[in-house]
């Protein structure tokens, strides 16, 4: 019998326990994957204290890669002995195995192995959608990014640098913006000793950003307003500080006409062949040295409510892989 993180309240850490669970055959469209790593994301924390709801008890974990063992009737694209990884799918990524949708599945290129997969494809993915479909950066765009030192944000930098963009982005201490800078990013502001907005206007000279990628939310989200240009774009894409208030448009009217979203990864890769394109370009910026993927931290999948702690208590930094 495997083993996997189940919860049954929610809560801080400590209500993730490591559980016997029953594995089956997979059904019509689903394929089982024994997992050889499993990616930790912020995400998970949200689903873990019910910022967003989920029945319970509940499966816990978005992103895995792994090899196939099976696969139900109607499956063609996946076949048992493929090495694959995923970012979306019902819960269930902590676990030693599982069954699920087929049509998730992303078959895992020569050259990138399973702790990188597990670590790359929800952040990656992420980067994706928001470099290169939410505000498509151009050479010579000047852009903000939060958390530069997280797993979304190194690979932001890195991407972006690629595309020609000018990158400033926030940490939390030297040591963070000192490995924000080796990953492409022009200028690290430690925010926790200077205003960002400011220094953002001195770095443009009073013109602002094209763009603000922002996944802290309530403490950053006003001050990640003032830091645009005339028509910029704010893209909310977390909230790891709180859900930001209820807004007045009329103020991004005074402004400058700015942009607000809020986009999600699972809505830029709900059909097939989007999320074959998203991992695709993903995988091509890997494997070309454009983007390297670090794992920064491991732990025990069975140790995860000590994974998620450490995630919460900003306490790492890149992609952190639990292993089976």
């Amino acid at each position: 019998m495997i083993h996997a993180i189940r919860f049954h309240k929610t809560g801080g850490p400590e209500v993730l326990q490591w559980e016997p669970a029953n594995v089956g055959d997979p059904g019509p469209g689903e394929a089982r994957v024994r997992h050889h790593a499993v990616g930790l994301n912020f995400i998970d924390i949200y689903y873990r204290t019910g910022l967003y709801p989920t029945p319970l008890p509940s499966a816990i974990g978005l992103e895995g890669a792994g090899v196939v063992e099976a696969v139900g009737e109607g499956v063609s694209e996946i076949r048992p002995g493929d090495r694959v990884a995923y970012a979306g799918g019902p819960l269930g990524a902590y676990a030693e195995a599982r069954v699920m949708p087929a049509d998730r599945l992303v078959k895992l290129p020569e050259g990138i192995d399973f702790r990188q997969a597990a670590a790359m494809m929800l952040q990656g993915m992420t980067a994706q959608y928001l470099l290169r479909r939410t505000y498509r950066v151009q050479p010579g765009d000047t852009i903000l990014i939060h958390a530069a030192a997280g797993g979304v944000g190194l690979i932001v930098c890195q991407w972006a640098k690629a595309l020609g963009a000018t990158v400033i982005g926030t940490v939390g201490s030297e040591a963070k913006a000192a490995l924000a800078r080796a990953h492409g990013c022009d200028h690290a502001i430690v925010y926790t000793r200077e205003k960002f907005a400011e220094r953002v206007k001195e770095i443009t000279q009073g013109e602002g950003v094209a763009v603000v990628y922002d996944s802290i939310g309530k403490d950053t989200f006003m001050d990640s307003l003032a830091c645009l240009r005339p028509m910029g774009m704010m893209v909310l894409f977390g909230s790891s500080s709180g859900p930001v208030p209820p807004l007045d448009l009329q103020l991004l009217a005074r402004m400058g006409s700015l942009f607000v979203t809020r986009p999600t990864l699972f809505t830029y890769t709900a059909k097939r062949r989007d999320l074959l394109h998203t991992a695709a370009d993903l995988f091509e910026v890997v494997l070309s040295g454009k983007v390297r993927i670090e794992v920064n931290q491991t732990f025990a999948l069975k140790d995860a409510a000590r994974a998620q702690a450490a995630l919460e208590a900003r306490q790492t930094t890149g992609s952190t892989v639990l292993l089976p």
